[in-house]
Order: C-alpha cells, then sequence, then structure tokens
C-alpha cells in the first residue's frame, strides 16, 4: 500500500481564472532567455525574446497563483462510462466519496474529470495498488422485479508526481514530460470541481445566469467564465421552462397545436435538430401524474404524427394502443392536446411534449440560429475595460478559488488582481502605393490608413460590367450606384473601359444563371466584348441568392463577380464604394499595397507564404473543408488559393503534398511569366507556413503528419526552401488590457503592434501574442504564433524573436480588400474566407439532407460530396475570387 503521504509546505502557488480569465503560479526565480541546450521542446526552442518596439505596462486576463510542495497522486478509473465525461460517472465517484467507502478517501477531497483521470493530494488507502467497489446510486428508479443497479468502480494507483517538475518546467529547466503534463492536468481538474457543481459547465467554462438575457426562439444567453492551467515562462498560467413551450418560442408561435402533423417537412427538420439532446424531466407514465417518480431522460427524436395517432404494442399483453389513450387509461387524465407531436428519449419511449419540462441552464451545443447571431454579438460585446471588471468580479464571486475545498486541499492560493506586464508596440511597416499617389509611401496609424490621394499599387482593368438587381426597391437608386461605383473604382487608379453597365432587374425566383447568361450575351452585342465583371444587389437574407451568383461565376462562367447587400448600397458614401473598388481590383488581378520594409518582407530573400485553414461542419456528419492559400509574387501581397473536401472533423489536412505542390508550381510560373526572373533566381529560399484552425493537442500530429507532406511537395519540384511552420491561434482566452488611457486606441484597446513574449508565453518555445489589429468593438483578441518548425538555425533562415514577429506584422497589412490591418496574416485570413465559401463549388439546386453522426455512413457520405464537388473555373485560379 502506498504511503498516506500529505502535502505539506510553503505553499509556492494557486489558481486563478475568468471569462477568459486565467491565473499565474509564481516562480522563485526569474527564468532564462533561451533554454539550455539539454532541454527537449516539440516546438522550435525559444531564440530569445524580441526587443523592438515601444514599451508599455499593460494588465493580462490572468492571476498569480503559486506551486505548492508536495506530491499529486494520479489514479486511473474504470466505470459505467467509460471514456467519455459523463454525469453518472461524476455521481458514482462523489458517491464512493461520501459514502460507500469514505474511510479510504479519509478527508480527501479528490478532484475527477468525469473520465479515467482521479486526483488526490493524499495517497488512499485501498490496501495495494488497485481496488474495486459496488456502487448504488441513491433516487435511481425502484422496480419490484429487479433489483437495484450496481455499478463497478476500480480505482488504480498509476503515478506518484513531485509538483517540483512544475517549478523546474516553467523555469526552463526541465523538458516537458509525462510527469508535467499529468501534474498540470491535475491542477486544471482541481480548478473546476467546485464551479463544475454550481454552473453548467462545458469542460473548461462555466455559465452563470447573472444578467442573462432572453433573445427569444427558446435562448437564453448566459455569460460563462472560462479558466485553464497553461505553463508559461517563470510560472503557471490559469487563465481563468416546458418543453412544448420551448418549441413554440423556437417557431415564434403561441399555439400548441402548432406544433403537430401538419408542420411541413423542412420546419418539423429544424425543430427536431434544434431539441435533440435536450435533457427533460418526465415522470413515469405508469404512476399518478402528480406523485410519479421524476425522471431526466435525453430527447432522442421528434414523431411525425401526434399521441392520438402515434401507435405502439404493450409488451405483456400485446394490445396495441396510441400514446394518448395510453395515458389517458395509466393515469386516468386525458392529455390536453392529443394532436401534438411526442419525442423519443429512449428505445420505443415515447412522451407527449407537454409532459415534458426542459431542464434550465442547458448549453446550445449545436450551430447557433443565424437570426439570433447578432443578439449574441450585442451581448458577448465589451468594451475593454467592462471585460476587465467584469473578469475580476467573476474570479471573486464565481469561481471564487479561496472558498473551494479541492483547491484548498491541494494547497493553492490565489491572488485576486490581474496581472501586470510588460508589452512592446512594434513600429508598423512602411506601405507603398502606385503611380500618381501624392502619398506613395506611408505608415499606418494604429492600424488604420486610407485611400485618400492614393492609387493602387498595380490597378486593375474593368472592361465591361453587368449590374444586377435582386431588390427591385433599388430601382430609383440605379443611376447613382452605377455612378459611385465607377467613380470610386477611377478613383483608386483602376480603368473602367466602358462605365455603363448592362443593367437588369431580375426575380430571383426564376432562372437566375440564364438570366445572367443572357445579360453577358446583350454585354457582347452592345460593347463588342464580354464582361469581366458581374455586381449583384441582393436583398437581405440573399444566401441562397449569393450562392447562385458565385457558383455561376467562379465555377461554370470564370466571371469575377462581387456581391453586395441592398441595404449597405442605398444612399452608400464613397468609402463604401471605395472599399468594394479594393474588393474588384482584387479579383481582377490588381494588387492594392505592398509592404515596402526590408526588414520585414525582403525581394533580394525570396520568400512563398501560405496559409492553411480547415473548416468543420455543425451537428452533422458532414464533410470538412481544407484550404492552402499561397502568395506568387516577391512582395507577398498577391495570392493564389486550393480547396479540398476531406472527412468530417478531421482536423490534418489529407491532400496538404497535392495542395502545397500545386500552390509552389504557380508561384513558380508566376516568377517566371509575370515577374521575368531567371530559372536559376526563380525558386524561393525560404517558405513560411501559417496553418489555422490547430489545437494544441494536434501540434505534435502536425509535425509528424503534415510537415512531411509540405517537405514532400518541395522535393517533387526539386526545390529546398528554409522552412518555417508557425501555427497561428485565434481561439484562445488571452486578453490584453492597457493600464494607461494614454496607451489606449478609441476603442479602449491597446494600440495595432502590441506583441508580448515574455511573461505569459510558453516556458521553453518560441510563441508570442500580437494583437496586429485597431480595435472597433469589444475588446480585441491578440493571435497567439508558435513556431513549431525551422528547418535551419534561425539565424540561417533569417529570422530572429524581432524578425518574425514584425514578418507576422507585415502580412496582416497586405489583406487587399481593406484599409486596416488584419488580426491575423493575410494568407490566413484569405484560408478561412476560402473554407467559407465551399458551398459555391456545389450545384446550387441539389439539396443535401442533414444528418447526424451515426445515421448514414460517414464514408458514404464523404464520397458523394467529392463525388459533386466542382473545382474553380481555370479563369479564376489564377485569381483572388475569394477577396
Amino acid at each position: 500500500m502506498p504511503p498516506r503521504t500529505h502535502n505539506r509546505g510553503r505553499n509556492r502557488g494557486a489558481p486563478g481564472g475568468s471569462s477568459a480569465a486565467r491565473g499565474l503560479l509564481q516562480p522563485a526565480n526569474q527564468p532564462l532567455e533561451a533554454p539550455p541546450a539539454h532541454i527537449t521542446t516539440v516546438g522550435v526552442r525559444r531564440p530569445g525574446f524580441g526587443r523592438a518596439g515601444k514599451t508599455i505596462p499593460i494588465n493580462v486576463n490572468s492571476f498569480t497563483a503559486q506551486i505548492p510542495e508536495g506530491f499529486i497522486f494520479h489514479y486511473d478509473v474504470i466505470s459505467a462510462d467509460e471514456g467519455s465525461a459523463s454525469p453518472k460517472n461524476m455521481q458514482l465517484v462523489k458517491e464512493l466519496q461520501e459514502h460507500i467507502a469514505p474511510d479510504v478517501f479519509s478527508d480527501a477531497r479528490c478532484a475527477f474529470d468525469g473520465r479515467k483521470n482521479l486526483y488526490a493530494s493524499v495517497a488512499l488507502d485501498l490496501g495495494g495498488d488497485s481496488r474495486e467497489f459496488d456502487v448504488i446510486l441513491p433516487g435511481a428508479p425502484v422496480n419490484s422485479n429487479r433489483p437495484p443497479k450496481i455499478y463497478k468502480v476500480q480505482l488504480t494507483l498509476v503515478a506518484k508526481i513531485n509538483t517540483e517538475v512544475l517549478h523546474r518546467f516553467v523555469q526552463g529547466k526541465q523538458s516537458q514530460d509525462s510527469a508535467v503534463s499529468t501534474a498540470l492536468m491535475a491542477l486544471n481538474v482541481v480548478i473546476r470541481m467546485a464551479p463544475s457543481a454550481r454552473y453548467p459547465f462545458n469542460v473548461r467554462s462555466f455559465y452563470t445566469p447573472e444578467g442573462a438575457r432572453n433573445i427569444g426562439g427558446g435562448l437564453i444567453l448566459w455569460r460563462g467564465y472560462f479558466q485553464s492551467v497553461r505553463p508559461a515562462i517563470g510560472r503557471l498560467l490559469i487563465n481563468p421552462g416546458p418543453l412544448i413551450s420551448l418549441c413554440l418560442s423556437f417557431l415564434g408561435g403561441r399555439q400548441p397545436t402548432l406544433v403537430s402533423r401538419e408542420l411541413d417537412r423542412g420546419t418539423h427538420r429544424t425543430l427536431a435538430n434544434f431539441i435533440g439532446g435536450i435533457r427533460v424531466i418526465t415522470r413515469d407514465a405508469n404512476r399518478n401524474p402528480n406523485a410519479g417518480t421524476v425522471r431526466a431522460r435525453v430527447v432522442r427524436k421528434l414523431t411525425q404524427v401526434g399521441a392520438n395517432e402515434l401507435e405502439f404494442v404493450i409488451r405483456h399483453s400485446k394490445e396495441t394502443r396510441t400514446v394518448a389513450n395510453h395515458y389517458q387509461q395509466v393515469t386516468g387524465h386525458p392529455l390536453k392536446y392529443p394532436g401534438v407531436l411526442c419525442v423519443e428519449v429512449g428505445e420505443g419511449a415515447w412522451i407527449p411534449l407537454e409532459l415534458c419540462q426542459v431542464i434550465p441552464g442547458q448549453l446550445v451545443r449545436k450551430e447557433f440560429p443565424k437570426e439570433k447571431r447578432s443578439d449574441l454579438l450585442s451581448f458577448a460585446t465589451q468594451k475593454p475595460k467592462e471585460r476587465l471588471a467584469s473578469i475580476v468580479q467573476g474570479v471573486s464571486n464565481t469561481l471564487a478559488w479561496s472558498q473551494s475545498e479541492y483547491v484548498r486541499q491541494f494547497g493553492l492560493t490565489a491572488g485576486t488582481s490581474p496581472l501586470s506586464i510588460n508589452a512592446r508596440v512594434l513600429t508598423p511597416p512602411r506601405l507603398t502605393y502606385g503611380k500618381g499617389s501624392k502619398l506613395p509611401t506611408i505608415e499606418p496609424r494604429n492600424g488604420s490608413w486610407n485611400m485618400a490621394d492614393k492609387r493602387l499599387y498595380r490597378p486593375a482593368t474593368i472592361v465591361a460590367w453587368i449590374l444586377i438587381f435582386f431588390d427591385m426597391d433599388l430601382r430609383a437608386a440605379t443611376a447613382q450606384i452605377a455612378s459611385d461605383f465607377v467613380k470610386a473604382c477611377r478613383s483608386t487608379g483602376m480603368a473602367v473601359t466602358h462605365p455603363k453597365p448592362i443593367i437588369r432587374y431580375i426575380n430571383g425566383q426564376g432562372n437566375i444563371a440564364s438570366d445572367i447568361q443572357a445579360a453577358g450575351a446583350d454585354c457582347k452585342a452592345e460593347k463588342g466584348v464580354l464582361p469581366n465583371l458581374v455586381v449583384a444587389i441582393l436583398p437581405g437574407g440573399g444566401t441562397d441568392l449569393y450562392t447562385i451568383v458565385k457558383h455561376w461565376g467562379d465555377v461554370k462562367q470564370g466571371v469575377r463577380t462581387q456581391c453586395l447587400k441592398s441595404d449597405k448600397c442605398k444612399g452608400a458614401k464613397m468609402n463604401f464604394w471605395t472599399n468594394v473598388a479594393l474588393k474588384v481590383n482584387a479579383k481582377l488581378g490588381g494588387i492594392s499595397v505592398i509592404v515596402d520594409s526590408p526588414q520585414t518582407i525582403d525581394p533580394h530573400i525570396p520568400t512563398v507564404v501560405m496559409g492553411a485553414d480547415v473548416m468543420h461542419p455543425g451537428a452533422s456528419n458532414r464533410p470538412s473543408y481544407a484550404a492552402v492559400v499561397s502568395s506568387v509574387d516577391v512582395h507577398a501581397a498577391k495570392y493564389v488559393a486550393t480547396l479540398r473536401v476531406q472527412a468530417s472533423r478531421q482536423e490534418l489536412i489529407s491532400d496538404l503534398q497535392e495542395m502545397t505542390q500545386s500552390m509552389l508550381g504557380k508561384y513558380l510560373l508566376y516568377r517566371e511569366k509575370v515577374e521575368k526572373i531567371p530559372e536559376s533566381d526563380r525558386a524561393p529560399k525560404r517558405l513560411v507556413f501559417y496553418r489555422d484552425g490547430v489545437s494544441e493537442g494536434q501540434f505534435q500530429q502536425v509535425l509528424e503528419r503534415e510537415l512531411p507532406l509540405i517537405k514532400a511537395a518541395c522535393e517533387a519540384l526539386k526545390i529546398n526552401p528554409a522552412i518555417t511552420l508557425v501555427v497561428v491561434g485565434k481561439r484562445h482566452h488571452v486578453r490584453l488590457f492597457p493600464i494607461n488611457d494614454k496607451d489606449a486606441d478609441k476603442s479602449g484597446n491597446l494600440p495595432a503592434g502590441t506583441v508580448v513574449d515574455q511573461d505569459i508565453g510558453h516556458p521553453t518555445e518560441f510563441d508570442f501574442y500580437l494583437q496586429s489589429h485597431g480595435g472597433i468593438l469589444g475588446t480585441s483578441r491578440p493571435g497567439h504564433y508558435s513556431v513549431w518548425y525551422s528547418s535551419t538555425d534561425f539565424q540561417d533562415n533569417h529570422f530572429s524573436a524581432d524578425k518574425m514577429q514584425a514578418f507576422s506584422f507585415a502580412l496582416c497589412h497586405v489583406y487587399a480588400p481593406s484599409t486596416r490591418s488584419v488580426s491575423i496574416p493575410a494568407p490566413v485570413y484569405y484560408a478561412d474566407k476560402v473554407c467559407a465559401r465551399a458551398k459555391i463549388h456545389f450545384d446550387p439546386k441539389k439539396h443535401y439532407e442533414e444528418s447526424e453522426s451515426g445515421t448514414t455512413q460517414s464514408s458514404e457520405i464523404l464520397e458523394t460530396y467529392k463525388r459533386d464537388f466542382m473545382p474553380l473555373h481555370p479563369n479564376q485560379t489564377w485569381e483572388m475570387y475569394f477577396a
């Protein structure tokens, strides 16, 4: 039996958290700038810290804590629902701890993740390394014909970890091994035990009803708080009604009879998808409805017919009854709404909607309704000062680490003030516009500039164009819209050969593709040339029209299209039309602006820059989409893209070698045909690959499986660039806040170019946080950059910490449709847009049924989508159709 060892000592640590809050475990000594040679890393070893830029003080949504001395005991748990974070598992361990075997646990408050892992601050008295227990859950339904169900729960000691490993790791003096990883996992579980017992939760996030907002449709917005333990430089961070009424609210109606067989197929499918997975309280039909056993069940399906038509066979008597008759016979009370639909809550168990009560505080785990997204955005948007105050309040009142028995048991204590550190504000890159500009070279201010007195670096030409209105309310504004668009294009330096467009008013219910085609023929007949641009004005909610227009232009005909919302066009100012001109210029092959800073993008060091992303479907087994976008010019300002269909929810890119090889081939061909570079100098010396959409748990897989595919693509083309792989993350919870008002922009956020690579970065690996964009609404989120591979030493690869940060910042300024720097490098931003446009590659007339995972074989669905996927028209493969 392992010794009963207690944690004692100087209490070097404690957690912190937030609504995106994290906490810190404070070290005794300052960490090394670069880790010692014997330290092994998964990503690139930190080459040192950056020095460039103006230093300013900032706050971070993190809270100081300390690492306790002592041991963490790790136990493997085998229980009812092995492998899933089951509430039943939590109940079993709680019952075991409090009633079945309290002597085994003594006074220990163990932290359990609900799956397989239980952590204790003392050794448990198992009488050995393993022990099995019989557990009966309290409150289980009692059936006189069967004994209560007995669950087997087995605990096995698998590790005893000295927390000293955490001290050494955050100091950069130890590699991240299994002991470090287990200790970090243990602390994550410890800090979420108390709030998970009080609030609805989703892994590391907790939601409270304080300040909730009802947005209709059965949805109530609750504010959430996130917390996690993460390693940093010199410390650890802890970043901290009735069912029928719900259906009516979702459908926007009042009468219960609305939820009947009269629902059309599409509405029924949408409602069924909305309520599927919701937990409800029902009463046993075999008991008095006012005194029956209350049971919590999960909605599986929604019936097509009402309780008065839905029949089933009584198991013992073989009698056929309707659900409505059954409930009346058993309870003596008829259903109030017998024609209303039922839900399946188990194999063959049908419950009328009116007898189900929704358990409050459940999370919406499916795709959020599009019509409610503006409400969600409004609710979630908080100015920086408001957000930080909310975080501090949440730490004190909601997460309340000091009140957690689990936190205290593991020897943790937490501060209540956010972490204050230093950040640096980088100098923005110089941007160069084209000939005829009064100010050809500019330096942005807080990530923003304008097109006044500037001409595009490489303006495109509109030969002839078509203007299509799907919104007839704008007929009176037709001439003004056409005139303003042409004026804006010419003001940027673009040429418009035939300024007067072919104008058509098209019924959105007709054959749209044929109507556009006919307008093109009219253009040829009237002007002698085919149009190279179609501008379509769409009404509100014109998503289907958008898909049809884009499919016609990008896939079928190879004609550039620009879709605009009618409410934006009516009375629009010239600034709006100038932004439209920037989009059109990029789609027609032009270049808006280039970075003219040799220290960041040096034409003498030919560099190809790529961005890659993967987009997953909502709650269905539809396939995922992977996009790779690549620069082709010496200035990394012009991009091309490729898109592929792949297995549902697969994060790694299956066809990455072919996609990368295709992009590199276009880069080499552009260098030859357009830039006229001799063959001896044509190959890139560097390939910087920015990868988005990767969770931290998959970084190793990217290195092991995607990196070889990138290398293979280079080898196939007989080129050997120095490869740098950078993972860009936006789905993190770090937020940066100005301490002094003078360091804030107009929105209250930190200025564009704010970078942090100390204090909150990884203890040994090369990463940094870069807030590259100016604030507009709410609190800005910095990008998190992790350099995971460099094929040569950083000096040989022409990158230092300062240069990598400046290079990434510069790429945030070449997003063609904008005169603002964006939040992530342009190629990554483009890759996200290419994925989002995946639907244009399919026939708009064909509709694919939504299918929950398991109802249809995923392999069959994938093959269907791959077969139906249509590639870009050859005319578009060289252009930024996605701008």
